[in-house]
């Protein structure tokens, strides 16, 4: 047994390891943490990536290290995002991977993500608990010298996602690219190079790899991120415009007028696209559902309700045998793809439905937009109530007000109202409570009702983040 001091450390969350550097994470945490990941899993070989920040580089070199002492055979990927890690884990039969990214936050940040062998989820209920409490204990195994080498086929990754498309049916199309200089443009690049044959062309904006961040945070998320995209796409006359996440796991719509689409209405334009091919199981989370519903309804597909979060959206996918699973916040999972999240499958998908379709994105989402109005996800900080208790006081007031109301717990609370419906849940992975509200047909209707909902959470020193 080797035996390292014990320390604490906090920076895991529910899904993965977030913290900002030095205080939450630093070298010997990361070092701690690859040696227990592959103790953990009793692994001979793991993979390994990191994103574009020029810290991703040391912390990997620290948790590297910590893997081979454990025995382990490490394979470095190099710079990646989060889903080539995930791709090389299945791909490279590996027993675990880990991506190091801070994705879209601040530049005082980073973390890991975490899977196990076939690419599953490690998640709070699913071992992360376990080689937390083994990282900080340090009650190892003696050390057992295992091999580093580097290794990664990105074209064996790119085929697979050009997999997902029919490139006879794909129609001569200009798309803008924001990468945000996050690690997508490598992957870009290689898809250009696929598409350009059949008259798919890109704008690049913010495309180079650049760990500083010139143009700031990459965080599609915030609006005054978007904008560089859809001026982009208005002034170049294109189809579409994708924007991304640092680590790319995550990718944002503009249609041809550079007007943002929310997620909500992503998930159902891709659960649409997979029920063209015929009947399927589609999974989706709680916080927004009565398109998502209707489009699965249309397509005689099999609704699959999940709580949010990727390790609750993929085993729901699993276990239903989901083709797709979609959540809001643009996170975007696929059988195909080892049920994990892709930010560059979902923007094939859409090229290839928009060519076939001969319709623009506009028009593929208005009747969704028009149907079920929403504000889109707002966030709240508390000062003195916890998520739970605001969560309580919201509902109770809703129940003395429609007694009639359908309650559901599957992700915080969810209240359908018949003409509106609502869910309030604390997030998983930010000290926030998040609010998402929608209407049927009845924008005036949301406008009110999220006012309403709104108030109450201020009157309770809820303050929008």
């Amino acid at each position: 047994m080797t035996q390292m001091h014990p320390i604490t450390i906090d920076c895991f969350k529910a899904y993965d390891v977030r913290g900002k550097l030095g205080s939450q994470l630093n070298d010997e945490v990361a070092y701690r943490i690859g040696r227990a990941f592959a103790e953990h899993l009793s692994a001979k070989t793991c993979v390994i990536g990191s994103d574009i920040r020029p810290t991703s580089e040391t912390l990997k070199a620290s948790v590297i290290q910590g893997m081979l002492d454990a025995g382990a055979d490490v394979i470095d990927l190099g710079m990646t995002g989060s889903e080539e890690v995930y791709f090389a884990t299945s791909d490279l039969d590996a027993c675990g991977g880990i991506e190091v990214t801070a994705s879209h936050n601040p530049i005082d940040y980073n973390g890991l993500k975490f899977v196990r062998e076939g690419s599953r989820p490690i998640g709070e209920h699913s071992g992360l608990g376990d080689i937390q409490t083994l990282a900080q204990n340090g009650h190892f195994q003696p050390a057992s010298q295992g091999n580093l080498t580097h290794n990664f086929s990105k074209t064996r990754y790119v085929d697979h996602l050009m997999s997902f498309i029919d490139t006879d049916k794909l129609k001569p199309m200009s798309i803008v690219v924001n990468p945000g200089n996050g690690s997508a443009g490598p992957t870009l690049e290689a898809l250009e190079e696929k598409l350009s044959p059949y008259g798919v062309s890109f704008i690049r904006v913010n495309f180079t790899p650049d760990g500083s961040f010139p143009n700031g945070i990459p965080n599609p998320m915030l609006t005054a991120n978007r904008l560089s995209t859809a001026e982009a796409v208005v002034n170049h006359g294109a189809d579409f415009g994708v924007a991304f996440d640092g680590d790319f796991d995550r990718c944002f719509f503009f249609d041809s007028r550079g007007e943002f689409i929310e997620g909500y209405y992503v998930v159902g334009l891709l659960a649409a696209a997979f029920l063209t091919k015929g009947p399927a199981a589609i999974a989706y989370d709680p916080r927004l559902v009565w398109n998502t519903e209707a489009v699965i309804e249309a397509g005689d597909g099999t609704p699959v309700l999940s709580p949010s979060g990727h390790s609750n959206l993929k085993e729901a996918m699993r276990t239903a045998g989901a083709v797709y699973g979609g959540e809001m916040s643009a996170h975007h999972y696929f059988e195909d793809f080892f049920y994990c999240d892709s930010g560059m499958v979902p923007w094939l998908l859409v090229l290839e439905l928009l060519s076939q379709t001969e319709l623009n994105l506009t028009d593929l989402v208005k009747g969704y937009q028009a149907d079920y109005p929403s504000p889109g996800e707002i966030n709240y900080r508390l000062s003195d109530l916890t998520p739970a208790a605001l969560i309580a006081i919201i509902q109770s007031h809703y129940v003395d007000l429609y007694p009639d109301a359908k309650v559901m717990h599957v992700d915080g609370v969810s209240m359908d109202m018949g003409d509106w419906r609502f869910n309030l849940r604390s997030s998983n992975t930010e000290p926030l409570i998040r609010l998402n509200l929608e209407t049927r047909a009845d924008a005036a209707l949301m406008t009110q009702k999220f006012a309403e909902i709104e108030a109450l959470i201020i009157a309770n020193g809820g303050t929008k983040a």
